[in-house]
């Protein structure tokens, strides 16, 4: 089914669950929530970029929304590694997650939603198509 006649709210009513990409480099599972949040993980199956893994982490969280047929995605935390320090002057709030939260708003990720149904979702994202599956 091709997006091109559904509205914004179809297409959010659509993406609402849990879907599966898989690249070259890595798998991702995303969970798009009804409350307009996603969690995000990524994991690594070029052996190269393993240590990137190691890193940044791969589980991440954030807000969602769907706007003339582009899914966007603002970062709201990252994972805990070894560069995301807790310090108990900040209230417990990661210094990271400020920045990534800060620079999220200002850079959030853009998706062009080529294609979706039940079953399948296809993006465009910097001239590369992904295709993801639902996972029941």
């Amino acid at each position: 089914m091709s997006n091109i006649s559904l509205s914004d709210k179809e297409l959010e009513n659509l993406l609402c669950g849990k879907w599966r990409f898989n690249t070259d480099w890595e798998k991702i599972y995303i969970e798009f929530k009804d409350d307009m949040t996603y969690e995000q993980t990524r994991i690594q199956t070029f052996i190269l970029s393993k240590p990137r893994e190691l890193i940044t982490g791969n589980k991440f969280t954030g807000v969602w929304h769907v706007d003339e047929r582009t899914l966007c995605l603002m970062v709201k935390s990252i994972p805990k590694f070894i560069f995301n320090l807790d310090l108990p002057k900040l209230s417990k709030n990661d210094i990271l997650n400020k920045v990534v939260s800060v620079g999220s708003s200002l850079l959030n990720e853009k998706y062009e939603i080529r294609k979706i149904n039940n079953y399948e979702f296809s993006i465009k994202y910097n001239n590369e198509l992904f295709i993801g599956t639902k996972i029941k």
